[in-house]
């Protein structure tokens, strides 16, 4: 098992990935990350942002998952958003999430002060996981919000780190 930088050749697999996800929980819905236009280029999304990084995560050779953090809203040099975490099925369970989750909260945790991410309360599991870092539930969306089918919104703040 490997965690490392997205590459060009990971952006297929990780759209396939993102979209099964999306699709088998119904959410392959407008205002989902389903039609984030950079969705079939996320190196070169994250790549084009300040204090970004997308990482995936290799099984056996395999992408099997990934996580993002990029600046959020108007405060970007202060706030970051936690995004796109996905992970294909036959691979959950298995403490990837919390791996991709700890590499992700430390490099946040050396450039902002507070990590804010979307999800939607039918992803059960995601919420738990999420509450289990210190994320706090929100009562709505933090203005610069772009996923309107969302229905979870959380903050953590972050530790700094040197």
């Amino acid at each position: 098992m490997i965690i490392r930088p997205i590459e060009e050749r990971d952006n297929a697999a990780v759209r396939e990935i993102i979209s099964d996800s999306l699709e088998s929980h119904g959410l392959a819905i407008p205002g989902s990350a389903y039609f984030d236009p950079q969705l079939g280029e996320l190196t070169q999304f994250y790549d084009s942002l300040p204090h970004a990084c997308y990482w995936v995560v290799e099984v056996d050779g395999s992408v099997v998952g990934g996580v993002g953090i990029a600046p959020f809203g108007t405060d970007a040099t202060t706030i970051c958003e936690l995004q796109k975490l996905y992970l294909r099925p036959e691979v959950q369970g298995r403490g990837l999430s919390r791996l991709l989750m700890d590499q992700a909260l430390a490099f946040a945790a050396r450039h902002y002060k507070q990590c804010y991410l979307e999800t939607t309360h039918s992803l059960r599991t995601a919420c738990i996981l999420y509450e289990k870092y210190g994320f706090r539930l929100l009562p709505e969306p933090l203005p610069g919000s772009e996923h309107s089918a969302m229905d979870a919104w959380y903050l953590k703040d972050l530790e700094p780190q040197p």
